[in-house]
C-alpha cells in the first residue's frame, strides 16, 4: 500500500515540477518530478498537473502543499506578492493561499522578494536562502546563487539586506546557441586555464567585452581555436564581467555559493582566483530545507 502524505513540499519552476512527499514524523516517503513546468501551463491546469503527480499519496484529510518558485509568478497558478527587502526570507505567514477544487489539497505559495531601488526581484531563490539560514542563522556575509539569472545577496542579522541580479547564464546560452558564436563555442569539454585568463581579462578591462566576444569567432576562423577553448573563454568573459559588477558584494566578505554543484564550482574557481574564498551548498538541498522551514512555521502558527 502507498503511504499517505502528511504534507508535501513543491518546487515549481518554469520548466519542471518537483515534489517531496513526507509522511508520519516528517519522514520522506518519495521524491517526484515531471516536465509540467509553469511555462507550459494555463492557470486552470496547475491543480490537475499537481494531482497527476501526487494523487497516489493523498488520503482523505486535507494535506498541506507548500510551493515555491515560478508557480507564484504573474503567469503561474496564482500570483504571490513579493516581500520587500530588507526582510527575513518569507515564510507561510506571507504565503498566498490557493483555492483548490480538490478538498484533499491545501496549497500555499511562498512569495518572492523585491527591491525597489535599484529595481530587482527574485522568486525561488528566497526559499534557498531561508534553507541556508535555517542551518546558519548567524551568517553575516554574501550569498551567491549562480544560475540563468545569478543573484548576489547581502545577508545581515538574518535578513536579506539587498541583492543584485546578473543575466550571465542567459547571456551565455544566447551567445553560444543563437549568435555567430554558435559556430565556435559548442563543446562538452573544458579548459580551465582559458577560463581563468578570460576572467582576468574582463575583470581588468570590462569595456573590451564586445570586442573580445567577436574575437572568439575570429580566432576560430584564423587560428583554428578549438570549440573547448572558445566555450571556456566565453564563460570566463561573462563571469569576469559579472564579478567586476558585483565586486562591492563579494570583496572582503564571507561568501557562500548556493546552486548546481558544477556551476557553483565554476564560480568558486573564479572567486578563488581573486583571493575571495567561498563555500558551496547544493541548491536542491537548500530548497528543501527552506520548504521544511516554511512547514515548521505552518505547524507553529
Amino acid at each position: 500500500m502507498t503511504e499517505t502524505a502528511t504534507w508535501i513540499a513543491v518546487d515549481w519552476g518554469t520548466s519542471n515540477l518537483r515534489a517531496w512527499v513526507f509522511g508520519a514524523g516528517d519522514a520522506l516517503i518519495t521524491q517526484l518530478g515531471s516536465d509540467q513546468g509553469m511555462g507550459s501551463l494555463a492557470p486552470d491546469q496547475f491543480e490537475p498537473a499537481l494531482l497527476d503527480l501526487i494523487a497516489p499519496y493523498l488520503g482523505d484529510a486535507p494535506t498541506p502543499v507548500i510551493c515555491c518558485g515560478m508557480v507564484g509568478a504573474r503567469q503561474g497558478w496564482q500570483e504571490a506578492a513579493y516581500v520587500s527587502v530588507p526582510a527575513v526570507p518569507p515564510s507561510v505567514t506571507n504565503a498566498t493561499k490557493v483555492p483548490a477544487k480538490d478538498p484533499r489539497l491545501v496549497p500555499v505559495i511562498l512569495p518572492g522578494m523585491m527591491q525597489a531601488n535599484p529595481a530587482d526581484v527574485m522568486r525561488g531563490e528566497e526559499t534557498q536562502i531561508a534553507g541556508f539560514l535555517s542551518q546558519r542563522p548567524d551568517f553575516d556575509g554574501v550569498l551567491c546563487l549562480p544560475g540563468t539569472h545569478t543573484k548576489w545577496v547581502r545577508i545581515s542579522a538574518g535578513e536579506v539586506v539587498s541583492f543584485s541580479t546578473y543575466m550571465s547564464g542567459e547571456m551565455f546560452a544566447l551567445l553560444s546557441e543563437q549568435s555567430v558564436l554558435r559556430h565556435s563555442a559548442q563543446s562538452d569539454g573544458w579548459d580551465n586555464d582559458s577560463f581563468l585568463n578570460a576572467l582576468d581579462d574582463t575583470l581588468s578591462r570590462p569595456q573590451n567585452l564586445a570586442s573580445r566576444l567577436f574575437g572568439l569567432r575570429a580566432e576560430t576562423l584564423l587560428n583554428d581555436m578549438s570549440s573547448t577553448i572558445a566555450k571556456s573563454r566565453l564563460s570566463g568573459f561573462l563571469i569576469g564581467l559579472e564579478l567586476a559588477g558585483a565586486k562591492p558584494y563579494w570583496l572582503g566578505q564571507e561568501i557562500a555559493l548556493i546552486g548546481d554543484p558544477k556551476l557553483a564550482q565554476l564560480y568558486k574557481t573564479a572567486l578563488d582566483q581573486q583571493g575571495a574564498p567561498s563555500e558551496i551548498h547544493t541548491g536542491d538541498d537548500m530548497t528543501l530545507l527552506g520548504l521544511k522551514a516554511a512547514y515548521a512555521s505552518w505547524k507553529d502558527s
